[in-house]
């Protein structure tokens, strides 16, 4: 229910930030505003505001408040999920993943800032709060923050176009691999993530790098 909500506030202040009605460099509605708004509470609306700060539509400054970022650009790098048609494509697309996020993670570990930890450890947390559900945006959010925690902009404007589809693709076309029941796995996933976010945050590169590696090919073992 309350990943269900937050889902709703969400869509709410991104139809403003895109719309213009909130625009770049404006603060966010307090949180007792979006509380009274929305009719939700406050874990609801803080949900809310990391999942927006996830997708780098804001920024969190501290004893601040949460200010709207401007909207991205779209980027010339684009895989539809129509695209990918066979198994072959899914293994590719784990492969490119394994290659791009692995290196993503090495860098965070050297280059993340205790902002971007702040993001990782409310990522974490988001996915053990999302139950079934809400596992394959959580899953990206958990993605997307390491990519972040890069400080390259390049790594973040790949992962967003990509977007949660990369996630969701070993199940949406190999269903019966993802046999197992839904719990397991999100269990599976979730002490994958704490090993690369326990690397990452504790600044092991090659720790991190190894943790991502195994994590996505865990994934690509879980699917062949």
């Amino acid at each position: 229910m309350t990943t269900t909500l937050a889902q709703r506030v969400v869509a709410g202040l991104k139809d403003k930030i895109l719309a213009g009605d909130l625009a770049p460099g404006a603060k966010l509605p307090s949180e007792a505003e979006l509380i009274e708004e929305y009719a939700v509470s406050r874990t609801v609306v803080r949900e809310a505001v990391t999942r927006l700060r996830a997708e780098g539509l804001v920024e969190t400054q501290q004893g601040r408040g949460s200010f709207v970022l401007a909207v991205p650009e779209a980027s010339s790098f684009s895989v539809e999920a129509s695209a990918i048609r066979t198994h072959a494509d899914v293994l590719a697309m784990l492969d490119f993943r394994i290659g791009v996020e692995s290196e993503a993670a090495a860098l965070a570990a050297v280059h993340h800032t205790s902002a971007d930890a702040t993001s990782i450890e409310e990522a974490l947390s988001g996915f053990v709060r999302s139950g079934h559900e809400g596992a394959v945006e959580a899953d990206f959010a958990f993605h997307l923050a390491v990519a972040r925690a890069t400080g390259n902009r390049f790594y973040v404007d790949l992962m967003g176009s990509l977007g949660p589809m990369m996630i969701m693709l070993p199940r949406t076309r190999l269903g019966e691999a993802y046999s197992m029941t839904d719990a397991t796995h999100v269990e599976r996933v979730q002490r994958e993530h704490d090993n690369v976010a326990a690397a990452v945050l504790a600044g092991d590169a090659e720790t991190a790098r190894a943790a991502m590696r195994l994590h996505l090919g865990n994934t690509r073992r879980r699917v062949t």
